[in-house]
């Protein structure tokens, strides 16, 4: 795909993206795709992944109590728990609030590690990593923000979550779908969004302004960026996905170049 060569012409020592059609195939790649990157909150839905996984398999349930008090695995998942962006200070009630916060996703590890007693970077693996063939793929810290993965591994996972087979459809899609609607709440980066809509550790695109995806992303567009200059997204109406990986900390650069890159994949695609 030419539009993918743009990458070229950023400011990154680094970059490496690939697009995956709705069957699963990977339409085209540029870059060094099996090459590993550090994902910062790219790692959030790999962690949301497997902690459904989880759900699915009995060892914690979606409205079981977790993190303070009041709040639940669901809670923990959509950032309404309450907690602030990065200690588990409790800055609002759960429910009230869409903080976006790493603390959180780490109560959370914490508390299905308890419930399935097993670490919860052998369980990633185990539930997710293997199954799908991500060879190169591991959490080396904070499940909120320490994965390493390629772009080949990456594509691997967005034609999961367009195709399920780990999880039974009906859980991703209510995962990739709008949680405590009508939540208020800062994306980071791109500032205070009303609503700020949110699935299971997805992000939602609908209609925020600003936005790191495109302006041809339709609303239900999901998936997550990360502060190491990474992004994945999922836009079911286009039957695509895309990941990019690059090695330089997200910053203007990335606000400028992704938006024109995300029109210029789904344009090429003819969406």
């Amino acid at each position: 795909m030419e539009s993918l060569r743009v990458i070229e012409s950023w400011p990154v020592p680094n970059a490496a993206a690939a697009v995956v059609g709705a069957d699963g195939a990977v339409l085209g790649t540029h870059g060094p795709t099996g090459m590993p990157f550090q994902l910062a909150s790219v790692t959030k839905p790999l962690t949301a992944y497997a902690v459904l996984v989880a759900v699915e398999e009995g060892g914690v349930e979606l409205d079981e109590p977790a993190g303070p008090e009041g709040a639940t695995v669901r809670h923990l998942l959509a950032h309404t728990a309450g907690y602030a962006f990065d200690h588990e200070r409790v800055m609002a009630r759960p429910g009230d609030r869409r903080i976006y916060s790493n603390a959180g996703f780490e109560v959370l590890v914490r508390h299905v590690e308890q419930a399935c007693g097993i670490p919860f970077r052998v369980y990633l693996n185990e539930a997710v990593f293997r199954p799908l063939g991500m060879a190169a793929s591991s959490l080396e810290g904070s499940p909120a923000s320490g994965g390493v993965s390629t772009v080949d591994d990456l594509a691997r996972f967005a034609a999961e979550l367009m195709a399920p087979k780990l999880l039974a459809p009906e859980t991703v899609a209510e995962a990739t779908s709008v949680v405590f609607p009508g939540l208020d709440g800062v994306v980071p980066g791109y500032g205070l969004q009303r609503p700020n809509d949110w699935g299971l550790g997805f992000e939602i695109r609908a209609h925020k302004s600003p936005h790191w995806t495109g302006s041809r992303n339709s609303p239900a567009t999901f998936g997550h960026f990360g502060q190491r200059g990474t992004f994945l997204w999922v836009d079911p109406q286009a039957g695509a996905a895309t990941v990019c990986l690059a090695d330089r900390d997200f910053g203007t650069w990335a606000i400028e170049a992704w938006p024109p890159f995300n029109d210029g994949v789904l344009a090429e695609l003819g969406r």
